[in-house]
C-alpha cells in the first residue's frame, strides 16, 4: 500500500464511527437464488462483527427482486446458513415488499427528468463528463469517469426495481452506515454514486472485499471449497471452526494468536485490519482449526455432535472411552469412522495391510504368547511391549506397527496401549493371532 492511499485510508477510517443518523448500521443482502457459499458467508460474518464491534446494528436484507431467478426456499438456507454460525441479525427486510417505496422514488426521478421509459422499463439518464470518486475503505481512493457508463435500468418492466436501483434506496432508507460487499460490485459503484448524488443524498462509507481464491489463485469452485456452511457442519466441521477459519480470510488480527470464539473476533475486529490483497482457501488449514476446536470439546459434547452426525451408530459407554484417543487426530466428525471403528469390529486383513506389518508371522506369535501373560492395562501393555523387544531384540516400533495391522488394519492408529485396552484381550489376541498366521 502506498504512502498516499494508507494515509487516505486512516483518514476514512478515523470518520467510521462519526455517522449521523442511527449510528453504525450494516446489511448483509444476499439474492435468493441458491444457497450461499461459503464466501458469501464471510462477508455476512465481517458485516456482523464490525457492527457488533461498534455497538451498532447488522441488517438481513433479502434481495428478491430478480423474479425470474428466484429461488423460495433459498431464503430459508441463507437464514440457516446464518443460524448456523450464531450470526443473528437485528433486522429484516425483503425487498419485493418494499415495491411502494421504490416506486415513490422513481417518480422523483421522473419529476426531476433523470429516468425516462424504454420498452417499458424506466432508465436512468447518465450526465457524461462527470468524475465520481470515493474514499474506499480497503482500497483507498478509487475514480471513474460518468463517460464509460451507458444509461442504466432502474426499474424493469415486469415493474420490479433492478439491484442498482432497490439497493441506493434501501441503503439510505434503512440508513446503513457502511456498504460492505465483494470487489465485484466496485464497477457498480458509480452508478450508485450518480444515484446518490441524483436523490440529494450523501453515500455510505464503502468497503469492497477481495474475493477468496482458490489454491492455484484462481475463482473459488466448489472443488476447491465454495460450498455452503450447511454443507461444511454435514460433513462434520463445528460453526466455532468455521467461524474462526473465514474471520482470518482477508482480516488479520493483531499478534500471532490464531483461536478466537465469535465473541473474541468481535472484541478484536476492526476495518483498518482488512487485507486488500485476495486470500487464499486452504481446506487443510479449515481442517486444522476444526481440529483444534474438536480438541476443545468434552467426551460428552463430542458424543453429541457425534451422535448428531451418526445418530445410534455407536454405543456410548465404549465411544466415551474411544472419543480422548480420537478426537485430536481427525479433521472432522465425519473422520471418526475411519480412525475408530475397529473399536466396534474387526478390521479386513488385505495382503496390502498384511504386507505392511514388518515382522514375521514367528515374532508376532510369540508377541501374543506374551502379551496373554500380562495384566491387561495401557501401563503393562507398554511394560510388556519394551520387554519383548529388549528380549528379542527387535524395534519397540515394530511391534506397535505390528499391533496396529493387526488390531486396526492401518499403520496409522490412536495410541495402541489405550486402544487396545479398549478393545480388550481375548479381541487383540484374536487379532495379533491372526495376522501372525497370515504372515507365514
Amino acid at each position: 500500500m502506498s504512502k498516499a492511499i494508507g494515509s487516505e485510508r486512516s483518514r476514512v477510517i478515523e470518520t467510521l464511527s462519526s455517522s449521523k443518523g442511527r449510528g453504525i448500521r450494516v446489511r448483509y443482502a444476499p439474492s435468493p437464488t441458491g444457497i450461499p457459499h461459503i464466501g458469501n458467508i464471510r462477508t455476512a460474518l465481517f458485516n456482523y462483527l464490525f457492527a457488533k464491534n461498534q455497538g451498532g446494528e447488522f441488517l438481513l436484507r433479502i434481495e428478491d427482486t430478480d423474479r425470474a431467478r428466484l429461488v423460495p426456499e433459498s431464503v430459508d438456507k441463507i437464514k440457516e446458513s446464518l443460524i448456523l454460525l450464531n450470526l443473528k441479525w437485528d433486522e429484516e427486510e425483503h425487498q419485493s415488499k418494499r415495491l411502494d417505496i421504490y416506486n415513490k422514488h422513481l417518480e422523483i426521478l421522473k419529476v426531476k427528468k433523470l429516468a425516462y421509459e424504454d420498452q417499458g422499463a424506466w432508465r436512468f439518464k447518465v450526465e457524461k463528463g462527470k468524475n465520481l470518486t470515493w474514499n474506499d475503505v480497503v482500497h483507498g481512493p478509487v475514480k471513474f469517469s460518468s463517460d464509460v457508463i451507458e444509461d442504466f435500468v432502474i426499474v424493469k418492466s415486469d415493474g420490479f426495481p433492478t439491484y442498482h436501483f432497490a439497493s441506493v434506496v434501501d441503503d439510505h432508507d434503512l440508513e446503513i452506515s457502511h456498504v460492505m460487499r465483494g470487489d465485484e460490485w466496485i464497477s457498480s459503484t458509480p452508478k450508485h454514486l450518480l444515484l446518490y448524488e441524483a436523490f440529494g443524498w450523501k453515500h455510505p462509507h464503502f468497503v469492497h472485499l477481495p474475493p477468496i481464491l482458490g489454491s492455484g489463485h484462481t475463482k473459488l469452485s466448489k472443488r476447491g471449497g465454495a460450498k455452503s456452511v450447511i454443507e461444511y457442519v454435514e460433513e462434520g466441521y463445528l460453526p466455532e471452526a468455521i467461524v474462526n477459519f473465514l474471520a482470518l480470510l482477508g482480516w488479520a488480527p493483531k499478534g500471532d494468536r490464531e483461536l478466537f470464539t465469535l465473541d473474541e473476533l468481535v472484541s478484536e475486529f476492526s476495518l483498518d485490519r482488512l487485507n486488500k490483497n485476495s486470500p487464499i482457501f486452504n481446506l487443510e488449514k479449515l481442517q486444522w482449526f476444526n481440529q483444534q476446536w474438536l480438541k476443545k470439546l468434552s467426551p460428552n459434547d463430542f458424543y453429541k455432535k457425534l451422535n448428531d452426525k451418526f445418530p445410534h451408530a455407536y454405543a456410548s459407554k465404549v465411544t466415551l472411552s474411544v472419543i480422548p484417543l480420537v478426537q485430536g487426530r481427525i479433521g472432522s466428525i465425519a473422520d471418526f469412522p475411519k480412525l475408530a471403528d475397529s473399536f466396534y469390529k474387526k478390521p479386513p486383513l488385505t495382503n496390502p495391510v498384511i504386507k505392511a506389518a514388518p515382522l514375521s508371522g514367528a515374532t508376532i506369535s510369540q508377541y501374543a504368547k506374551d502379551l496373554e501373560k500380562i495384566d491387561w492395562n495401557p501401563d503393562m501393555i507398554r511394560a510388556g511391549t519394551a520387554e519383548f523387544a529388549r528380549v528379542h531384540s527387535v524395534e519397540t516400533k515394530d511391534l506397535y506397527r505390528s499391533l496396529g495391522v493387526a488390531t486396526f488394519g492401518n499403520l496409522v492408529t490412536p495410541p495402541l496401549p489405550e486402544s487396545v485396552s479398549i478393545i480388550g484381550k481375548e479381541e487383540t489376541l484374536e487379532r495379533v493371532s491372526e495376522l501372525a498366521k497370515k504372515k507365514k
